[in-house]
């Protein structure tokens, strides 16, 4: 079993068994923020702070029997003890959170990670019912207003999946623009339909363009930087001079949505085609800002 899974499964424990979803929530992030390396990260979702990875790990361990789920909530069925399984450190991190945090009242506790937290309140739909006007001022002052129209390039590659989000969110990114050919993950979250359906969650829209993306099998043997060059400046010749349609679409989807990013896998932003393909869309328009996050 996953060591992140053992955490919830732990935290659950300490919760007499039985726990409501929006309270695993907040306390799995109050856990995490004590640490350096959380298991878990957060996005800003509709009542807080939420992660699409350890939601994803509760399907799976409700289908392996590991817990059960109601409506409102999630109780432990298996009987083993993970809290002793867990690093030691992390045991005593996550019994302090839950001490000082697990008979809170479910709204005390999203306040509670409101007003510490408020940027992970600003797609909060309940935010300003349950806050003041001072800590409600504090949420919307943590919005990213960042407004300049530019183009962002981001790659998933080595990053979690709420790191990939928090990325676009911060930098006030309004359209995700997925420029891979085949736009098939095996890391969670970041195929088509699942990364569609996040990105439109979070305010995000998606479009895919599969046109402008690079034939896998064209990438199969590549090992050093002289290898994705050659790649490149072919990708240049025959696929950017094919494809005219289809970036003066992407240059109008910038003047609608003022700030979009082009993503695909790499990190390394010269060993993927969105870098040529950014120049590309830079020799359409001259001015244009670009930035690779």
């Amino acid at each position: 079993m996953f060591y992140r899974r053992k955490i919830i499964l732990s935290l659950l424990q300490l919760c007499n068994g039985s726990i409501e979803k929006t309270k695993l929530q907040k306390l799995l992030f109050l856990y995490s923020q004590r640490k350096q390396k959380p298991e878990y990260e957060f996005v800003p979702y509709k009542y807080g702070c939420y992660s699409f990875s350890a939601g994803a790990d509760l399907v799976t361990m409700i289908k392996k029997e590991y817990l059960s789920e109601s409506e409102k909530g999630y109780t432990k069925v298996d009987l083993k003890d993970y809290l002793s399984m867990l690093k030691s450190r992390d045991r005593v991190l996550l019994t302090e959170t839950i001490e000082r945090y697990g008979n809170m009242e479910n709204e005390n506790l999203v306040r509670h990670t409101y007003i510490n937290f408020p940027y992970y309140a600003i797609n909060s739909t309940i935010a300003e019912r349950i806050l003041n006007d001072e800590y409600y001022n504090r949420v919307l002052n943590s919005i990213p207003k960042e407004n300049k129209k530019s183009v962002f390039t981001i790659g998933y590659e080595g990053i979690s999946l709420e790191k990939y989000f928090n990325k676009l969110l911060k930098n006030n990114i309004k359209l995700l623009v997925d420029v891979r050919k085949n736009p098939l993950s095996m890391k969670y979250g970041f195929s088509k339909t699942l990364l569609k359906r996040f990105c439109e969650s979070l305010g995000i829209k998606y479009i895919h363009i599969p046109e402008v993306g690079i034939n896998s099998n064209q990438r199969q043997a590549l090992e050093k930087q002289e290898d994705y060059d050659i790649l490149f400046e072919s990708y240049k010749n025959t696929t950017l001079k094919e494809t005219s349609t289809q970036q003066q679409e992407i240059i109008s989807l910038l003047n609608e949505y003022n700030r979009i990013a082009l993503t695909c896998f790499e990190s390394n932003i010269c060993q993927c085609h969105r870098l040529p393909l950014a120049e590309s869309l830079k020799s359409i328009e001259p001015d244009l800002v670009v930035e690779h996050i």
